[in-house]
């Protein structure tokens, strides 16, 4: 025992240096997309970001940062780092994890053998492997992101109980349920995943203790498990904080007693009864009372790391998401407020009317701290603002309930769920006086969203992708057969669910594409149904585990259609516990084996065809698509968005990824820190305003004239149009500065009344204005030399769309009413028309983001904004980085190629201005620029339309034989797509009309072009091409002739 034990402790640590040191040589040298940059940023200043926070991560961050010994370029990569080193402890404890069962199972037929010591440590080798090696996990321990760190504490707390299990009859066996709460407590300040894991934990004991069961047993142990749960996570998480602000408007509003003095009383009182508790329980020798308060007193001590979050928000961090100051705001940043909540039980469907006698009940007030009063005042009463449906449309389980359709998320209902309006039931409802017929849904279309969608592909599909193969990288939104679906690299499976799948043209060939075999699976089911029949106990134990971590989150996350991405991620502790019945299945294989062969060579025989079998071919698969070793696409990408802006400059942004990469900038590596960035999402916030409104580094303060009492929360969050002819002519352009001075009164007679009997702002005219002194834009190099000549008086636009402006572009006019001209603004080109505000008519495009202009600056392309040739060109040619996409080795998966499609329109439309400006020689050398940048073998043209676009200025520069070698190569691939798309036969061949479609419009395109310059041979062919496909789309029922 004492060597296996040895054997065992060896063998982990060295899985723990492998996996860690496979993550290291993959991870990303610097920040990657979506989250990770302002977790870094965070981490490194002690900053406060998004809720629920992540306290613990940003602290231990901050530790692994200090190796950057003072290189910042370096902190991002020692977060990732941290990273890869906690996951690679996660497939320790994996490992640890399978030998516990499958010792377990070993000891039940006798003696441990060399042979059965062999299996064992090869059964924890294939699973902890087969892991690592995981679509999903391996993807988070590249980045530095929570995911990782998370499955890190699920790995250790799920040992950690079975480790309890070997010592339970021991004197000091608690100790491990009291270290299990502390890490529970720990990983609050992480992520609440982990916390997920509490039933599994719960049957561990039970069945630890209780030989005997039944089917009522384990039922009502199934209850109390989520009760644990439930205890957790909505009194102690929540109470702990709502206890202490309810001291906390005691003391203040009621006593007028200080800030802060009812939350210090409160956590007085809270250790006292602790104490008291502990040495009370200890004394009377009431050892299970006396385990609990300890196991909450650890859960506290963990879950204090948010007071980290508390304590630097009080200092005004730049980062200061939800300006959690106190015990009150602090419980709702935990809450997660800003994002609203969603129905899981009983709630509406999509298309739900309010009820027609209370359409809105009254939210909780929410109170912000008044310095001047000294108390907390009710900044939002929060009347009637929620929402009561109508009854007659509201079910169990809904779970199509998102009435926004804005990114379509009501057509996806009714596509996954294949359901038509009129299929429902038709019920009559009235509204202003008038009446009209709604369909409900029916619930036989709710659970068919709930499986197809919700189940199948947003949970299997990923199950799959982790165990079967991966078609590619693309985010598969709508159900299509060619992005993002799950193969197997089997042809005649994978070609019944997806169509042909040889014939792919060049440019949909993706580093994703990994292919299994279906071997994981297989092993996996082997092992989970060996698992079953040898210990049906412990077999349980991991099916809690894989079910409250995979089909309970699908049921509690209740997502809508049309993900803004893929969401793997969050399930995969799920796919942590599958890969114990991987590691398992090598066990059910010795064990038929050996009764064929001599055990030893069993032992070593299975271990070593399952490894090669399993996590060889996984690691193979998918080193391509996992290695972002030499990717710095975020930071320089980001960058570049910062270099096209002016000295000073305010730039608005609106998404993850054209704002987080640039904090990271900014925060950590002090990349231009003179520019503001302000992001529309979260200017829709009084915290954020503020925020905005102090300066930081070099950034002057954002000008606004709207002071806080006129923007906080319940202030103006929106403000409606009604055009008042008596106040203002129809026909005027009213300066910014006296609209928002009307606005931001209270004056009674600059409100409307509202159908809830609310007063509220609005605008009496949709025609804005701002003045323009000339000579200050002039000056200050707003306006170029060749345009002095076209500066207006005023700056005049009409806001055409909607019927209200929300705060955030309410902030917006705000800030035009109060800046002046003295500071150039901008717009990053991925904030979408929508953000313009009317505004394009005035856009100057300098490189990613367009400048406000006090001139028309209408285009010659048709496109937003007129194009500043001189900075541009200064821009892409010479000061942009583009994160070494140009080098072969170097993986780009979708969302950076998403990222190139810009550049290269930007590349476009710098060489189209030139043309039109008679440079055509400058013209070349920025189409030559953006191919030496952005080559077609490493950022292959998925969209080939801006293959053409670059070709077309090829040949209006006069480069008509490089214009041909790359409208050649586009005809190439176009052909080839249409060749693919027009194998597709039956009901799949409808499945990708519009990727035909497409095509179709990219070879009328060629053709065109190559007739227009007299390029006959490419025009001739490529006529042939889109004639023969175009009368083929026609006669199957095309009805759009394809542009």
């Amino acid at each position: 025992m004492k060597q296996y034990q040895k054997i065992n402790n060896i063998l982990g640590w060295i899985t723990f240096i492998a996996a860690s040191m496979i993550y290291i040589l993959t991870c990303e040298p610097t920040a990657s997309f979506w989250d990770c940059g302002e977790y870094i940023s965070t981490a490194y200043k002690f900053q406060v970001g998004h809720p629920p926070g992540a306290p613990l991560f940003q602290l231990l961050g901050r530790f692994f940062s200090l190796f950057a010994f003072g290189d910042v370029s370096k902190v991002a990569l020692m977060v990732n780092i941290m990273s890869s080193i906690v996951s690679g402890a996660t497939i320790l404890f994996l490992f640890w994890s399978i030998t516990a069962f499958a010792k377990k199972i070993m000891a039940r037929s006798g003696e441990i053998t060399d042979a059965k010591m062999y299996a064992i440590f090869g059964s924890g080798l294939v699973g902890a492997f087969a892991y690592a090696f995981s679509d999903s996990f391996w993807f988070s321990a590249v980045e530095g992101e929570v995911y990782a760190m998370s499955s890190f504490f699920t790995a250790i707390v799920f040992w950690a109980i079975l480790k309890w299990e070997t010592v339970a009859e021991e004197k000091f066996n608690l100790k491990w349920i009291i270290f299990i709460a502390f890490l529970m407590g720990l990983s609050i300040g992480v992520h609440l995943l982990n916390l997920l894991a509490i039933p599994a934990i719960v049957f561990v004991y039970y069945f630890k203790n209780y030989k005997k069961t039944n089917v009522k047993k384990l039922l009502l142990i199934s209850v109390l498990s989520i009760i644990i749960l439930s205890l957790i996570m909505y009194i102690i998480i929540p109470w702990t904080v709502k206890m202490a602000g309810l001291f906390e408007m005691f003391f203040v509003n009621s006593l007028g007693m200080p800030f802060n003095s009812g939350t210090i009383f409160y956590f007085i009182l809270l250790i006292g009864a602790i104490v008291w508790g502990i040495m009370f329980t200890h004394k009377k020798k009431k050892v299970i009372l006396n385990t609990a308060i300890l196991c909450f007193t650890f859960i506290l001590i963990g879950y204090s790391s948010f007071f980290m979050l508390v304590i630097r928000s009080n200092a005004n961090t730049p980062i200061d998401e939800n300006n959690p100051e106190n015990a009150i705001s602090l419980l709702s940043y935990l809450n997660r407020e800003q994002y609203g909540d969603w129905p899981l039980l009983y709630g509406q469907y999509y298309n739900a009317p309010l009820d027609a006698e209370k359409p809105y009940s009254d939210g909780n007030p929410v109170y912000s701290k008044d310095d001047a009063k000294g108390k907390y005042v009710i900044t939002d009463a929060r009347k009637s603002s929620i929402p009561n449906y109508d009854d007659r449309f509201c079910t169990i389980f809904p779970r199509m309930y998102d009435s926004d359709n804005s990114l379509g998320h009501i057509d996806g209902y009714k596509s996954w769920a294949s359901f038509k309006d009129e299929e429902g039931t038709p019920i009559s409802v009235s509204e202003g006086g008038k009446s009209e017929v709604l369909y409900k849904p029916s619930f036989t279309s709710n659970l068919k969203f709930f499986f197809n969608y919700q189940i199948g592909h947003m949970y299997l599909r990923y199950f799959m992708w982790n165990f079967v193969g991966r078609q590619n990288d693309i985010q598969n939104t709508d159900g299509t057969l060619i992005d993002g679906n799950w193969i197997s690299g089997i042809p005649f499976i994978d070609e019944a669910r997806l169509g042909p799948q040889s014939g792919i043209p060049e440019n949909m060939k993706n580093k994703g594409n990994n292919k299994f075999y279906f071997l994981p699976l297989l092993l996996g089911l082997i092992g989970f149904f060996y698992h079953l029949k040898k210990h049906p106990k412990d077999t349980i134990i991991v099916a809690w585990l894989f079910v409250m971590t995979g089909l309970a989150i699908v049921v509690y996350l209740n997502q809508y259609s049309n993900q803004p991405r893929e969401r793997d991620y969050a399930f995969a502790a799920s796919f942590y516990a599958f890969a114990i019945w991987i590691g398992l299945g090598v066990l059910a294989i010795f064990d038929f084996l050996s009764k064929k062969v001599k055990p030893n060579l069993a032992a070593i025989l299975t271990t070593g065809a399952c490894f090669l079998l399993v996590p060889t071919i996984m690691g193979k698969e998918g080193w391509n698509d996992h290695n972002r070793s030499g990717r710095f696409t975020a930071r320089d990408f980001a960058m570049n968005y910062l270099n096209s802006c002016a000295p000073n400059a305010i730039l608005f942004t609106n998404g993850d990824n054209d704002t987080f990469p640039l904090w990271y900038c900014q925060e950590v590596e002090g990349i231009r820190t003179d520019v503001r960035v302000v992001n529309l999402s979260l200017l829709n916030t009084d915290w954020y305003i503020d925020q905005m409104a102090r300066k930081a580094y070099k950034s002057d303060a954002v000008p606004f004239t709207l002071k806080n009492s006129q923007y906080r929360q319940g202030t103006r969050d929106y403000v409606f149009f009604y055009e008042d002819t008596t106040l203002i002519p129809k026909s005027k352009y009213e300066s910014v500065k006296s609209l928002m001075e009307f606005v931001g009164s209270d004056n009674p007679n600059s409100k409307l009344q509202t159908m809830r009997d609310e007063s509220v702002s609005y605008f009496p005219t949709r025609n804005f204005s701002i003045p323009v002194n000339k000579q200050l834009v002039i000056s200050n190099g707003t306006v170029p030399q060749n345009r002095i000549d076209s500066i207006l008086p005023s700056v005049d636009w009409t806001i055409k769309t909607g019927n209200l402006l929300q705060k955030n572009h309410l902030m917006v006019i705000d800030l035009l009413a109060a800046f002046d001209w003295k500071r150039p603004i901008y717009f990053a080109i991925t904030t979408g028309g929508s953000n313009y505000l009317g505004l394009d008519n005035y856009f100057q495009l300098e490189g990613l983001a367009y400048r406000l202009v006090p001139f028309k600056a209408n285009s010659n392309d048709g496109q937003t904004g007129y194009v500043n040739t001189d900075i541009m060109y200064e821009n892409l040619m010479n000061k942009f980085k583009w994160g070494n996409i140009q080098n072969p080795s170097v993986y780009l998966d979708e969302t950076n190629m998403r990222m190139t499609w810009s550049f290269r329109l930007s590349f476009a439309r710098l060489a189209g201005a030139l043309i039109t400006e008679g440079k055509k020689d400058k013209a070349i050398k920025v189409i030559d620029k953006c191919m030496e940048v952005m080559p077609e073998n490493t950022v292959p043209f998925s969209n080939p339309y801006l293959g053409v676009l670059l070709s077309e200025q090829y040949y209006r520069a006069g480069a008509i034989d490089k214009g041909n070698k790359l409208m050649e190569h586009l005809f190439k691939i176009t052909n080839q797509q249409l060749v693919y798309f027009y194998s597709f036969t039956g009901t799949k061949a409808s499945k990708v009309d519009t990727d035909k479609q497409q095509a179709i419009g990219i070879m009328q395109r060629i053709s065109q072009l190559a007739q227009t310059y007299k390029q006959d041979a490419l025009a001739k062919k490529s006529k042939d091409v889109f004639d023969n496909y175009y009368k083929r789309y026609a006669g199957a029922g095309g009805n759009a002739r394809p542009q």
